[in-house]
């Protein structure tokens, strides 16, 4: 009897069992993307892995493609090699200068060792809920150590560097590599603390506006000080030269502001009656012959 003959008397059975086969053949071949990594464990050990992530590596030139496992024995686990990112929840800081922020922030992270991943988290979604306490954490700290004002200068950046640094510690345990962190609001609190926040910094500016008053006040009398010190010291001299023109200049400056014409006030506000012979219009009769 050939086989022919055997498969014609029982077509179903030889179907089913060519079924099988081919099921058994499909199960040992899995297709990896370029955008994902293929943990493979066998007996939930991980063995290897398949298209892992590299640095700088050229798309379509990675170890995409077809991947063989041996059936009922070994499993894939996908791992995304693209960036992944997770938001924080809102976070309440309180500034050295006793503001309280409420803080919102995101971090971008990549997977670049899957079997770290899988041994201290299990999937990706474990990897972003373990590490968001942890950014919480760190921007309590480091901004807890700054004024508000800071997030408006350069020296923002500084800080968000050392976010980065305290995060991508602990994602380094999970397999993960931090690519950024960034705070997209960091704002006052609605409500009362806000206008209690906004009472506060007026109250400071105020307290910092009339001690920069009081101060160019100070200054300002220790100039005229000085400059009323050399006056007297440029009259003196003067005076010690040529006493005569001393007096005919005092003189001059004393008519100008009796008789209103140095527009100090309205000309004809007021009336002067003194007698030729006064000593104080001595000037006007010229010097003695």
């Amino acid at each position: 009897m050939t086989l022919g003959d055997t498969v014609r008397r029982a077509p179903l059975l030889w179907g089913g069992v060519a079924l099988v086969l081919l099921a058994v053949l499909l199960s040992c071949i899995a297709v990896v993307p370029e955008t994902s990594q293929a943990l493979v464990l066998r007996f939930g050990e991980p063995v290897r892995i398949v298209n892992p992530y590299r640095p700088r590596e050229t798309f379509g030139r990675t170890g995409a493609g077809l991947a063989l496992r041996v059936p009922f024995m070994e499993k894939l686990v996908w791992v995304d090699k693209r960036v992944l990112n997770f938001d924080m929840a809102r976070q309440a800081v309180l500034s050295t200068d006793q503001l309280r922020l409420e803080v919102d922030a995101f971090a971008r992270y990549r997977i670049v060792n899957p079997v770290r991943m899988y041994v201290a988290a299990g999937t990706e979604r474990r990897v972003a809920d373990a590490l968001k306490p942890i950014l919480g954490s760190a921007l309590r700290n480091e901004l807890g150590k700054r004024p508000f004002a800071v997030l408006l200068t350069p020296e923002r950046d500084r800080v968000m560097g050392n976010i980065r640094l305290a995060l991508a510690r602990v994602a380094a345990q999970y397999g993960a590599e931090i690519v950024d962190v960034r705070i997209k609001r960091a704002d006052l609190p609605d409500g009362t603390p806000l206008q209690s926040a906004f009472n506060r910094m007026r109250t400071a500016r105020q307290q910092e506006a009339r001690s920069i008053e009081a101060e160019g006040r100070r200054e300002a009398q220790v100039v005229m000080g000085q400059a009323d010190a050399d006056a007297a010291r440029i009259y003196a001299a003067s005076f010690g030269k040529d006493p005569d023109f001393f007096d005919f200049y005092r003189a001059m400056q004393s008519y100008r502001v009796t008789f209103g014409t140095d527009d100090t006030q309205p000309r004809g506000a007021s009336s002067i009656i003194l007698s030729p012979d006064s000593s104080y219009l001595k000037q006007f009769r010229g010097p003695k012959p």
